[in-house]
Protein backbone atom coordinates (compact mmCIF):
# COMPACT_ATOMS: atom_id res chain seq x y z
CA UNK A 1 0.00 0.00 0.00
CA UNK A 2 2.87 2.56 0.66
CA UNK A 3 3.47 2.64 -3.28
CA UNK A 4 0.09 3.99 -3.72
CA UNK A 5 0.38 6.64 -0.96
CA UNK A 6 3.87 7.91 -2.93
CA UNK A 7 1.97 8.21 -6.15
CA UNK A 8 -0.43 9.53 -4.66
CA UNK A 9 2.00 12.16 -2.94
CA UNK A 10 3.97 12.63 -5.67
CA UNK A 11 0.78 13.49 -7.74
CA UNK A 12 -0.18 15.86 -5.21
CA UNK A 13 2.77 17.61 -5.71
CA UNK A 14 3.12 17.71 -9.63
CA UNK A 15 -0.24 19.35 -9.45
CA UNK A 16 1.12 21.60 -6.43
CA UNK A 17 3.99 22.96 -8.47
CA UNK A 18 2.29 23.33 -11.69
CA UNK A 19 -0.36 25.60 -9.59
CA UNK A 20 2.57 27.44 -7.87
CA UNK A 21 3.83 28.26 -11.86
CA UNK A 22 0.37 29.35 -12.55
CA UNK A 23 -0.20 32.08 -9.39
CA UNK A 24 2.99 33.70 -10.58
CA UNK A 25 2.45 37.41 -11.28
CA UNK A 26 3.39 37.91 -15.45
CA UNK A 27 5.14 40.99 -14.38
CA UNK A 28 8.11 38.83 -12.59
CA UNK A 29 7.73 36.06 -15.72
CA UNK A 30 9.09 38.70 -17.67
CA UNK A 31 12.24 40.39 -16.27
CA UNK A 32 16.00 39.62 -17.94
CA UNK A 33 17.16 37.33 -15.31
CA UNK A 34 14.04 34.94 -15.19
CA UNK A 35 14.19 34.71 -19.13
CA UNK A 36 17.30 33.69 -19.26
CA UNK A 37 17.21 31.11 -16.28
CA UNK A 38 14.01 30.00 -18.13
CA UNK A 39 15.85 29.36 -21.59
CA UNK A 40 19.30 27.46 -19.87
CA UNK A 41 17.39 25.78 -17.66
CA UNK A 42 16.45 22.81 -19.92
CA UNK A 43 19.92 22.53 -21.18
CA UNK A 44 21.25 21.93 -18.05
CA UNK A 45 18.79 19.79 -17.08
CA UNK A 46 19.51 17.85 -20.89
CA UNK A 47 22.95 17.77 -20.25
CA UNK A 48 22.60 16.70 -16.52
CA UNK A 49 20.46 13.99 -17.39
CA UNK A 50 22.81 12.76 -20.44
CA UNK A 51 25.82 12.70 -18.24
CA UNK A 52 24.05 10.52 -15.36
CA UNK A 53 22.94 8.06 -17.54
CA UNK A 54 26.18 7.79 -19.45
CA UNK A 55 28.63 8.04 -16.37
CA UNK A 56 26.50 6.25 -13.65
CA UNK A 57 25.59 2.40 -12.66
CA UNK A 58 23.63 2.90 -9.51
CA UNK A 59 26.23 4.50 -7.46
CA UNK A 60 28.98 3.62 -9.29
CA UNK A 61 30.84 5.91 -11.93
CA UNK A 62 31.50 3.26 -15.09
CA UNK A 63 33.44 4.45 -18.42
CA UNK A 64 31.83 2.04 -20.78
CA UNK A 65 30.50 1.73 -24.62
CA UNK A 66 28.22 4.67 -23.61
CA UNK A 67 30.70 6.98 -23.30
CA UNK A 68 32.19 6.33 -26.54
CA UNK A 69 28.98 6.65 -28.09
CA UNK A 70 28.66 10.02 -26.85
CA UNK A 71 32.08 11.60 -27.70
CA UNK A 72 31.26 10.27 -31.20
CA UNK A 73 28.02 12.38 -30.66
CA UNK A 74 30.10 15.17 -29.63
CA UNK A 75 32.54 15.10 -32.97
CA UNK A 76 29.56 14.54 -35.05
CA UNK A 77 28.32 17.53 -33.59
CA UNK A 78 30.84 19.42 -33.95
CA UNK A 79 31.79 18.95 -37.48
CA UNK A 80 27.81 20.36 -37.85
CA UNK A 81 25.80 17.36 -38.68
CA UNK A 82 22.08 16.83 -38.85
CA UNK A 83 20.91 15.81 -35.83
CA UNK A 84 19.52 12.56 -37.17
CA UNK A 85 23.05 11.91 -38.28
CA UNK A 86 24.67 12.58 -34.86
CA UNK A 87 22.07 10.08 -33.32
CA UNK A 88 22.89 7.39 -35.46
CA UNK A 89 26.92 7.65 -34.99
CA UNK A 90 26.33 7.67 -31.45
CA UNK A 91 24.26 4.49 -31.70
CA UNK A 92 26.32 3.15 -34.08
CA UNK A 93 29.88 3.70 -31.94
CA UNK A 94 28.15 2.60 -28.85
CA UNK A 95 27.01 -0.68 -30.68
CA UNK A 96 30.54 -1.62 -32.26
CA UNK A 97 32.36 -0.86 -28.49
CA UNK A 98 29.74 -3.24 -27.09
CA UNK A 99 29.79 -5.81 -29.91
CA UNK A 100 33.85 -5.84 -29.48
CA UNK A 101 34.10 -5.77 -26.00
CA UNK A 102 31.67 -8.76 -25.27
Amino acid sequence: MSVWIAIGVAAVGCYAVKLLGLLVPAGALERPLVRRLAALLPVALLAALTAQQTFADGQDLVLDARAAGVVAAAVALLLRAPFLLVVAAAVVVTAGVRAMGG
